[in-house]
């Protein structure tokens, strides 16, 4: 007898949506699912690419346009709010795009498709306001506002990665909230830069540059069998600069690094500072190679200190995503390497679409122990 195939669209025909500034990570998704749909279906499709634009007035205003029907879609948006490489023309001056600039048109295009998609999926790798997590005094909780607010639009499930902190889908508890992480891709990109690394506890280290990063390093620790260590900030609440309070030293807390290599683990490199001064107080106390597991990579006041800190040993490589905008020089630079989440997340979309469960997706132990296995052998 023969089989019986998974119905084509059990959702709803698949249409992918790329915010300004995605088109590149969008493409090469967009390229898998066309891939493996046309191998299994014998298909011709030549994308899964819902066209759309939001252009501006020379005042700054803009709107949101859709140029396809998408009734019945299984609508899949991908949006990059930390992406300042975008700009936009305002009263004849050059403006770069904000987080608000790229959230605004991210309801403007939910605006257009009038709620006749099936299904809105919106995949925001670092979360809108993430880092406004929660009240110290009287302050706004922004990303809580906006999830809240995109679920009232329609969105039925938001997928972002490596969280700030996760808690905030407390704040939308009757919908989809997938905090993804891009364990597997790390320790895949690291071994095929660095083939010949021993990873066992008398050669390498887990450090979290802070006591919010643990759980992180708690995760590679214990599916790497390795020893786990934590710098504690002590900061100075009684001033506030560039919006937060300064850092007055870094503490380690763990066992002797004389000698082994580190792998610091951390959502997202702002300024650098704290990631540069705690390799330094590492390589202090004996450490050999410094690698940096970063999700996001901002670089906010620019690339000098990273290189700085690179001719003097402090750090060997940085690795952070694709999932936000990287600017090229950077790719350029020795001591960076990019992991690709691209083929993750076409894989993300293809198992939602036929309404599959993801939870091995969000949890790669078995991918990691199969690749280490076939690199012991």
């Amino acid at each position: 007898m023969e089989a019986v195939r998974a119905p084509k669209w059990p959702v709803g025909k698949l249409g992918i949506i790329s915010m300004k500034g995605c088109e590149e990570i969008s493409a090469a998704i967009d390229k898998y699912l066309v891939s493996w749909h046309n191998e299994k279906y014998d298909n011709e499709i030549e994308t899964f690419i819902v066209k759309t634009a939001c252009p501006r007035f020379n005042s700054g205003e803009g709107k949101g346009v859709v140029y396809q029907s998408v009734r019945g879609f299984d609508i899949y948006i991908i949006c990059d709010v930390f992406n300042y490489g975008v700009t936009y023309k305002m009263y004849n001056k050059e403006v770069p795009m904000s987080p608000d600039d790229h959230y605004q048109d991210l309801k403007r295009v939910i605006g257009a498709i009038e709620g006749k998609a099936r299904r809105i999926t919106v995949i925001m790798p670092m979360l809108y306001e993430s880092r406004q997590h929660k009240r110290t005094a009287r302050e706004s909780l922004d990303c809580a506002l906006a999830l809240k607010e995109l679920v009232a639009m329609g969105v039925d499930d938001i997928i972002t990665f490596d969280a700030h902190d996760p808690r905030v889908q407390n704040a939308i508890p009757l919908n989809g909230f997938e905090n993804v992480q891009a364990y597997y891709q790390m320790i895949k990109a690291l071994l095929k830069n660095y083939p010949d690394i021993e990873i066992d506890k008398e050669h390498l280290m887990v450090c979290s540059p802070d006591e919010g990063g643990m759980n992180r390093c708690i995760y590679y620790s214990s599916v790497l069998g390795l020893d786990l260590g934590m710098f504690y900030k002590r900061r100075d609440y009684s001033k506030i600069v560039n919006g937060r309070n300064p850092i007055v030293s870094h503490d380690f807390l763990g066992d002797n690094v004389q000698g082994k290599d580190i792998i610091i683990v951390d959502d997202m490199i702002a300024s650098g500072e704290s990631l540069i001064d705690v390799s330094k107080k590492l390589k202090e106390k004996g450490a050999n190679k410094i690698y940096a597991f970063i999700t996001f990579g901002l670089f906010v006041d620019g690339l000098s200190k990273f290189d700085e800190a690179y001719e003097k040993g402090y750090i060997e490589k940085i690795f952070t995503t694709n999932l936000t905008y990287r600017k090229p020089e950077l790719l350029e630079r020795k001591w960076y390497a990019s992991v690709d989440m691209s083929k993750y997340l076409a894989i993300i979309i293809d198992t939602l679409n036929y309404d599959k469960t993801i939870s091995d997706l969000i949890d790669p132990v078995k991918r990691i122990n199969t690749v280490l296995e076939k690199r012991n052998k």
